[in-house]
């Protein structure tokens, strides 16, 4: 029986940057896929108070959230460094790593909202993305020369961003025009071979699955006039 167990969805950013954490270090693991709407009961013992993934077991405890869980990793495991060691680069990687947590839910809010709600939250994602055009001047990273922490926490934004755009019908957000730099890091992100390696092997598939989930959004607000 595996020492390492990770709990989590094959489609989601904060499953895949345990992932990430993992293969960086060259941790050998068991994945269980969860269902979402019929959790396991070991998800639910695991996670008692929030019940959701993703979840690591390391020799039977259960450690939550994505970005603790990366840290976890980093400190229990040999191989490479995730977060920096200089005390000044550790302390930027958790700044922006927090940043991009705290904006994750209004990047997701484009894909599940419609109307009002998503222009309030196309606004919100692009005030924010112009605060990372800001600092991703001239960078292929947020922290020093490597790929690490801050990283690992903004595969939301360079990644499933744009699937989420994609299928909301949302073109006029991020372009080269109005946010160059932005555009310029993920191109080179999702391109990079730390970052190529450890995208979802199934993009299409991916494409798919948000799609469905976007139609199933829209035909309930249909049905609801």
């Amino acid at each position: 029986m595996a020492q390492v167990k990770l709990l989590g969805f094959w489609y989601s950013p904060f499953t895949h940057r345990v992932e990430w954490a993992l293969k960086m270090k060259g941790v050998e693991y068991e994945y269980i896929e969860e269902d979402r709407h019929n959790k396991s009961s070991l998800l639910l013992e695991s996670n008692p108070i929030h019940k959701k993934t993703p979840v690591l077991i390391h020799n039977g405890k259960p450690i939550c959230e994505s970005m603790f869980i990366v840290e976890y990793i980093d400190e229990t495991f040999k191989g490479p460094s995730i977060l920096p060691k200089d005390p000044y680069d550790r302390a930027l990687a958790h700044f922006w790593a927090k940043f991009l947590e705290d904006k994750s839910t209004v990047a997701i809010d484009i894909l599940l909202h419609l109307g009002e709600e998503q222009e309030k939250a196309k606004e919100e994602v692009y005030e924010m993305l112009k605060v990372l055009d800001n600092e991703l001047k001239d960078k292929n990273f947020f922290v020093a020369e490597n790929f690490g922490f801050a990283d690992i926490a903004a595969n939301l934004m360079g990644f499933w961003l744009g699937i989420f755009l994609e299928v909301s019908g949302v073109t006029d957000l991020v372009t080269s025009e109005k946010i160059p730099n932005f555009c310029a890091w993920r191109d080179e992100y999702v391109n990079c071979s730390q970052v190529k390696d450890y995208l979802p092997p199934r993009k299409d598939e991916l494409l798919v699955y948000f799609q469905l989930a976007r139609a199933r959004i829209e035909a309930a607000a249909s049905a609801k006039k």
